[in-house]
This record gives C-alpha cells, structure tokens and sequence, in this order.
C-alpha cells in the first residue's frame, strides 16, 4: 500500500542513478531485505516507477528498506530526506551521532535507551525496518573525534534553582543541556549499574545474546541508567556514571551483534564510545573500538577493521594494562587474517602473544576483560589461521583453546568446535570433523547466538560435497532446527 501521489520525487530518482540501480533492481532488493525480516514483499519495477514519477510514498518499513538498499550500493548511510521520503513513519536515525557537547551527547544516549526495540510500526519493528543499514563509514567520525580527544573536560550536572522555584540539572556544556527534574546521583547507584552488567556479562557467555536474560540490558539502559545520566551528579561521581554506563552500552551492542541485529549494534557502539570518553577511561573506549572492529571484520571490512583496531592500540600505549594491549593486537590480528595479509597478521599475534606473556596476576585489568585468557587467545589465532587457510596451525592452536573446556564460556566453546571442525575438514579428517561439527551443532542448539548458527551453517556448506557420506547426512540431521531457523 501507498499513499497518494504528490508529484515526481526527484530526489529519489536522482539517487538512484547515482547508485547505478534500476527500477527492477530496486524492486529485488527492497523485497530481499524485506524477506530477511521475515517480510513478504512483492514490489515490482512498476511500483518503483509509480515512487519515482508520481511521488507515490509505500507505508511500513519500505521506505526505511528503500533506503538501505540504495545505501549499500553506494557504501554509506542514506538518510530518508535525501531520497524524498523524509514525511514517511519515520524509524528514529538516532544512536549514529558522536556529539563535542557532553550535554548533546547525553540526549544522544538517552534518546537511544527509550526505543521500544520490540514496539511495532506499521507492524514493523524499529530495528526491523532499518534492516541493512550497517555502514562501516559511520564509525569515522565517532573513531577520529576519540582519537583527537578520548575525555571531556568536566561531566557535572550540578543542581539549579529556576525561576519557578523548582530545583532542575544542568550538565557542564552550557545551553546545550536539559533542564530536567533533579535525581542526585551517588556512587551506590554506579554500583547497581555495574553489578547489571557483571551479571548480563556472564548470562551472555553462557547464554548467548540472544538469551531472555541478556534482553534485559537494553530496559537496564532505559528504565535505571537513562534516568540517573539526566540526574545531578559531581564531576567525580559523573565519571564513574558514564563508565558504569558505556559498559553496559558496549554489551548491548555485543549482543546485539550476536544475534545479528548489526544496525542496532553499531548505534550501541557509537554511544558507549561517546560515553566511555565522558568517563575519561581510554583503555574502555579502546575496548569499544575493538568491539566496532570486530563487527567491521566480520561484515567483511576487514581494512576497517584493521584501522579501528589501532586506533584503540594507540591511544592506549602507556596507560593500558599488559593483557588489554594483548587483546587489542589480537583483535587487529583478526582483522589482518581476514584481509589476507599473513605477515601482517603473524607480527599482530607475536605482539599479542608478547603482551599476554608480560602480564601478571596483580595486575589492575578491567573487570570487563575477566574472559581473556591464553585459551581465548589461542582461539582467536586458530581463527586466524582458518581465514589464511592453514589448517595445521587452526588445528595446533585450536588443541590449545579446547584444553579447558569451561561451562562458564559455552557460545565461545561452541565456536572453537566449528573451526576445529573445518580444521579437520581441511585436512582431510572427514570423521573427525563430524565429531567436532556434532559437539558444535548440540552446543548451538542450547544457547541463543546468531553467530554460532552461522559458523554451523557455513560448516554446512562446506561438507556440502559429502552429503552422501552417511556421517554427514547424520550431522545434517542433527543440524536441521539450525539450518532452517532465521538466524
């Protein structure tokens, strides 16, 4: 359904030969990327004409789907107003901001909290209808501002008298801060936040991020940290409120990325980056650039990946512990191996190896880094490794992050079987990837982790040419409630 004409919309048309798409092809993606938000969308080359010539506006998510379309053609966001659709129900472009103000950047934050992530529009979910629209280029901005200043100067929002009598915050900022009602902040309510995330932390490990209880980080987000951020806080006690907050942020997105919600992802990412430089904690905000590394990899942009993950490397020399540095070269190795550069990533993994070797156990690491371990990382070197496609070093390394099987660490110990499994594929060892591919599969089955059904999947795909094989069929079988589920 469409609304009435309103004349040709030229500026939909316009960009659409820039992009180099046609009607048709229009048509075909929009229906695409319908359909992988469970969408039956049946748009034909007429109906883009009847957009482009006559105005026409399509309800629901499809504008929001137009757009995404059309920007991963051309590799960048495309705001609805560029392409004349900017009056349709709109999904919020909120999240992609990286404010200079500390009082903007709060609105930014809290204004990305109070979504209803399961609220319906048009019978659409909000991050249904922006599906797709992940771009890489949309961490410049926010990764560059960090780098040239990853604190601000004060965070305070000290009480104020209006001229009503009432008693209101304002943030360090100026004009750009909201005059909201006073909720004094103090360092027990930091706490709560970060126990909230020490908990969400590990039903996440085990669970995956798909997990009821790992959901509840957004509401955490919404219903107790927005509230206390538009509080009256001291510079001291701000700090901490915006560190406490950045973590439980990071870990939205992480779990969002885990079940595949990549553009809700990358808003979470951006926020707690901003956030993390309120807090004036570089080693956190390097964690986030990580964690946005780890995305632009797996997304397939591995150079960006690669420029994120130094940028985190960088900023921390001097000030992060042994271990952090350790992860973060381990983070720009994994970036190297999917670019194809081995030598590039054989220097990252000594490096991180080196730094990994250096620390020790009084060392004050972050909280947030309590999974890293020498099993982690050997894990993430036989990814490596997989990508380069040297299956005896998968299978060393592999060996060795499989040594201790911990049920702390389940999606993670899911994951190491699936290479263990291609590992063993690779070199021939069809029975022995079917005894790691079967362990993998009961794993995934348990837990709530797109990104473990993926890498089952692609395992799938990759003993495609043994279907026939009766060890095969069976693991197919085993797999099926995977194979044919939405990840």
């Amino acid at each position: 359904m469409s609304r009435e004409p309103r004349g040709p919309n030229e500026k939909l048309g316009t960009v659409l030969a820039l992009a180099g798409i046609s009607n048709a092809g229009l048509a075909r993606r929009v229906n695409d990327l319908g359909a992988q938000r469970g969408l039956t969308l049946r748009y034909d080359k007429t109906s883009v004409a009847r957009w482009v010539s006559k105005g026409m506006v399509p309800q629901g998510a499809a504008p929001h789907l137009i757009a995404a379309a059309i920007g991963s053609k051309l590799g960048r966001p495309v705001p609805l107003h560029e392409i004349g659709l900017a009056d349709a129900d709109p999904a919020p472009e909120v999240g992609l901001a990286f404010p200079r103000d500390i009082g903007q950047a709060v609105r930014s934050a809290t204004e990305l909290y109070r979504l209803d992530l399961a609220g319906r529009r048009g019978g659409v979910g909000i991050w249904q209808s922006l599906a797709g629209s992940f771009s890489v280029s949309a961490y410049a901005t926010p990764a560059s501002r960090w780098l040239i200043s990853p604190a601000d100067s004060s965070v305070a929002r000290e009480p104020k008298d209006t001229e009503d009598g009432t008693t209101t915050a304002s943030t360090a900022g100026g004009a750009a801060a909201d005059a909201l009602p006073l909720q004094r902040v103090g360092h027990s309510d930091v706490t709560k936040l970060r126990e909230a995330a020490e908990d969400a932390r590990r039903w996440d490990s085990k669970y995956g991020g798909g997990d009821w209880r790992s959901s509840m980080v957004p509401e955490c987000l919404r219903v107790d940290a927005a509230p206390l951020l538009l509080g009256s806080y001291s510079d001291e006690v701000g700090r901490s409120l915006f560190g406490a907050t950045a973590e439980l942020t990071r870990l939205a997105g992480w779990m969002a990325f885990d079940t595949g919600q990549q553009e809700a992802a990358q808003r979470y990412y951006i926020q707690a980056l901003r956030l993390a430089r309120a807090a004036a904690d570089v080693p956190l905000g390097g964690y986030v650039l990580a964690s946005m590394s780890l995305q632009a990899t797996y997304r397939g942009f591995a150079d960006e990946g690669v420029d994120l993950a130094q940028a985190a490397l960088e900023r921390n020399r001097g000030l992060a512990t042994a271990r952090t540095m350790s992860f973060f070269r381990l983070v720009e190795a994994r970036a190297q191996a999917k670019s194809g550069d081995g030598p590039a990533c054989g220097a990252a993994l000594k490096s991180s190896e080196g730094w990994l070797e250096r620390s020790r156990a009084g060392d004050p690491d972050p909280s947030w880094l309590d999974f890293y371990s020498h099993e982690r990382f050997a894990a993430d070197a036989a990814e490596c490794y997989r990508d380069l496609r040297l299956p005896r070093q998968v299978r060393r390394f592999t060996e060795q992050a499989l040594a201790r099987p911990t049920e702390e660490f389940v999606r993670s110990h899911g994951l190491r079987l699936v290479v263990s499994a291609v590992a063993e594929l690779e070199s021939g060892n069809l029975d022995a990837a079917c005894a790691a591919g079967a362990r993998a599969v009961e794993v995934a089955n348990r837990i709530s982790s797109a990104r473990t059904t993926e890498y089952v999947r692609d395992l799938m795909r990759r003993l495609e040419a043994y279907r026939d094989e009766p060890r095969v069929a069976e693991l197919r079988e085993q797999a099926r409630p995977l194979l044919v589920a939405p990840a």
